[in-house]
């Protein structure tokens, strides 16, 4: 491999693998509205939040970490402005105390905030704009969680970046992803080039699933896994992963490391592979050069499809997992191929509605998939070019279902916010 794509690959596991405080979409919100108070330099008296569909449609549900049990957009940027710290980002509420609890209620009793949807096509769009005093100030954040593209004081821009109303297109970075440079480059990567965030990824999302099967969250999908289906490697892989969820989704206060912007897929990357190395007394080179397989098939499969759309981004991570686990097997670019060709043929379709506590029970579905799909390899067994949604090859394959995601799904995204929203809901 090349020095250059060897250090875009290195760059793209640091950028993508970063620590996110609970659902990355409210907190997103709440990021703008902290970084909206701290540029209009006081409290705000009124608060005009305008999202997305997808933003709604991923808040609605979801409880805003560090609230004590609260959902729903008016608290997350609430939350963000009364209590949250711009300069943390995705960590914005990660310090909240007991007493800030009270302010939070407080100020969402005093204060005026109307929510609306916005009017860009872009999947990913959040405007906050705050006043007090005669004095006002704007922050948009679009595309991902934190690309902040303007901020204004007063109708003075003090950041403005150009940005297009359409979804956005991926980094010229991520289209240097493929199977086979993602192989390559798990074979000889210096681990020290990534095992800062590999080692923080293991240790934070162990932590949230660890919680998850020992407290008692959202609809307990982990729990159940194991009370039902035993102990075997297979069924604990889905357990554990599902149990991350469980209490990411239902106010673990505990961070997790996102993939693709989002912790369920950083969960669904990381822990069944962690579970799979245990089981197998994998060491820990072979345990780290896994995850870096399973974290950049991730990437490479959410890259064509964006951020946010109808189709459920845990399937990508799942069989990025089974990608992962393959490795671990010995198997390398001829095994991997199939095992993510397999699982897309199986879970592709499966839809994303919104962040909530069934979140856990279709990451269950994803990583069975991913390991069904290189069980199938394994035996002999493939899906090929011609059979639905597969074509031959599995980049090809990536772009045949990255198209039916992106552009295909387009109007079941919309049907299902509308089912979900309401008109209602928003001004």
């Amino acid at each position: 491999m090349n020095t250059a794509l060897y250090e875009t690959y290195v760059q793209i596991l640091r950028e993508e693998l970063v620590p996110a405080m609970g659902c990355t979409e409210p907190i997103a919100v709440a990021y703008a509205g902290a970084l909206a108070r701290k540029t209009l330099g006081k409290l705000p008296e009124r608060i005009e939040l305008t999202v997305s569909g997808n933003i709604i449609k991923n808040v609605k549900s979801v409880i805003v970490p560090h609230t004590g049990g609260r959902k729903g957009l008016p608290v997350a940027v609430a939350a963000g402005v009364r209590i949250g710290d711009a300069d943390a980002q995705l960590e914005v509420l990660a310090n909240v105390t007991e007493e800030q609890l009270a302010l939070l209620d407080g100020y969402l009793s005093a204060a005026e905030i109307t929510v609306s949807k916005s009017p860009l096509h872009c999947p990913f769009d959040i405007q906050v704009r705050v006043f007090a005093g005669g004095e006002t100030a704007f922050v948009q954040i679009i595309s991902s969680h934190t690309n902040v593209v303007r901020i204004e004081k007063n109708g003075e821009a003090l950041l403005s970046k150009p940005f297009s109303e359409e979804a956005a297109q991926p980094p010229e970075s991520r289209r240097s992803l493929t199977v086979e440079g993602i192989i390559a480059f798990a074979d000889e990567v210096d681990l020290d080039d990534v095992r800062a965030p590999i080692a923080r990824q293991i240790e934070y999302n162990t932590a949230i699933a660890e919680a998850g099967l020992t407290g008692n969250y959202g609809a307990a999908i982990g729990k159940i896994l194991l009370d039902s289906y035993g102990d075997s490697v297979q069924n604990r892989a889905k357990a554990w992963a599902a149990a991350g969820s469980d209490a990411r989704m239902n106010g673990c206060e505990k961070p997790v490391v996102i993939n693709s912007g989002s912790g369920n897929q950083g969960m669904t990357a990381s822990l069944p592979v962690i579970v799979y190395a245990r089981e197998l007394k994998a060491s820990e080179e072979q345990l780290y050069r896994a995850l870096v397989v399973s974290n950049l098939v991730t990437i490479h499969l959410k890259t064509g499809i964006g951020s946010l759309s109808a189709y459920c981004g845990a399937t990508s991570a799942g069989a990025g997992a089974g990608a992962g686990i393959c490795y671990l097997y010995g198997g390398r670019y001829d095994e991997i191929s199939h095992t993510v060709v397999n699982a897309l043929a199986i879970n592709s379709g499966m839809l994303c509605d919104g962040a909530k506590a069934s979140c856990a029970a279709k990451i269950a579905s994803a990583v069975e998939a991913g390991l069904l799909g290189m069980q199938m390899y394994r035996h002999d067994s493939q899906f090929y070019g011609g059979d639905g949604i597969v074509v031959k090859g599995v980049e090809n394959t990536i772009r045949a279902v990255s198209s039916i995601a992106r552009d295909g799904m387009r109007e079941t995204d919309n049907e299902i916010i509308r089912l979900m929203i309401g008109e209602e809901t928003v001004k």
